[in-house]
């Protein structure tokens, strides 16, 4: 089990942690842990609703979680923040990296300093970090895009992919697993960008390349927008476009994002999982992996309502991707 000075610097954070732990340890008591917590940023509804899931862990079992991260897509806020978490000795840090090796470093630091650290949402270089929640395997929400992409648009369709970040190691596996389904399955289809549009966490800027894709690739039957960004963004563009009948659109973003794009039929069927529920794995598992619960070799992983968790190495697997369409969006608030 690790453990370090954590509660020593709690009057330091009290101003910006959520939890439901106190400032001082009564005698015989266990001291309160102190967990940051960071996503790639800030203020979109993702990682909105994946707050939601880390604060009620947080109140759930009893630790400190300072919740904080960028306003933009940027590693280099993510390294300094960590830094300070690091200079501050928390127990844990759990981080959805920009770029698995710019932050690195700041973790390796982290885990010197007897630190945990997990990855969550996207992963960093393994030998960085103790464990990665990743919310479902690679293969899964490739597969996922791609069977959607055969089934609406057709097994031959011609498509681009809009993405987020072209360091973000969970877009570029899944790109890199989409296009070895796609060989294997449906060979007839056709990438009109082997080198995917990159608008960043913009949405603005993610409507407007789509915009000027849609003029560009002429004989375009599909859109593939595999973040929580680029998705939405895509859908204003393509509704302004007119052209939802020509252009089949799907991707992953949350069902709160979409809902207004699929009662007016912009968008009939996209994918993701439970954004709320991956916040919430993403604390149980740094608390489990400070407390000396998370070990090597383990193959399931309890962790709170979620129940029993498959662990794969030193992966922990929230699950497979969720479709949503007309029929079912409703029933989700994320």
């Amino acid at each position: 089990m690790k453990r370090n000075l954590a509660t020593l610097m709690l009057l330091a954070v009290v101003p910006i942690v959520m939890g439901c732990g106190g400032d001082s340890v009564p005698d015989g008591q266990e001291e309160t842990l102190v967990i940051g917590v960071m996503p790639k940023l800030v203020g979109i509804g993702f990682f909105n609703a994946a707050q939601r899931g880390i604060e009620e862990a947080g109140h759930e079992l009893g630790v400190q979680i300072d919740y904080d991260g960028p306003t933009t897509g940027d590693v280099e806020q993510q390294s300094r923040l960590a830094d300070t978490w690091v200079a501050r000795r928390y127990d844990a840090i759990a981080i959805a990296p920009n770029d698995p090796d710019a932050i690195a470093p700041v973790l390796s630091r982290a885990r010197a300093r007897n630190m945990d650290v997990i990855t969550w949402d996207a992963d960093a270089q393994p030998d960085a970090r103790d464990w990665f929640v990743n919310q479902a395997t690679a293969a899964s929400v490739a597969h996922t895009l791609m069977d959607l992409m055969a089934e609406n648009a057709g097994e031959d369709a011609k498509y681009i992919i809009i993405t987020g970040s072209l360091t973000a190691a969970n877009q570029n596996i899944w790109m890199e697993e989409m296009e070895q389904y796609r060989q294997e399955q449906y060979p007839d289809m056709v990438n009109l960008t082997p080198t995917p549009i990159a608008p960043g966490e913009d949405q603005a800027r993610a409507t407007q390349m789509a915009a000027d894709a849609l003029t560009t690739y002429t004989e375009l039957d599909g859109i593939f927008a595999i973040t929580s960004v680029a998705l939405p963004g895509a859908a204003e563009a393509l509704r302004r476009a007119g052209m939802a009948d020509a252009v089949f659109l799907t991707g992953l973003a949350t069902p709160n994002d979409m809902r207004e794009y699929v009662k007016d039929g912009t968008v009939t069927r996209f994918a993701l999982w439970n954004p709320v529920d991956l916040g919430y794995l993403a604390v149980h598992a740094a608390v489990a992996s400070v407390r000396g619960d998370l070990t090597p070799g383990i193959e399931v992983f309890n962790a709170g309502r979620l129940g029993a968790v498959s662990v794969v190495d030193d992966e922990i697997l929230l699950g497979p991707p969720m479709v949503f369409d007309a029929d079912n969006i409703d029933d989700y608030d994320f």
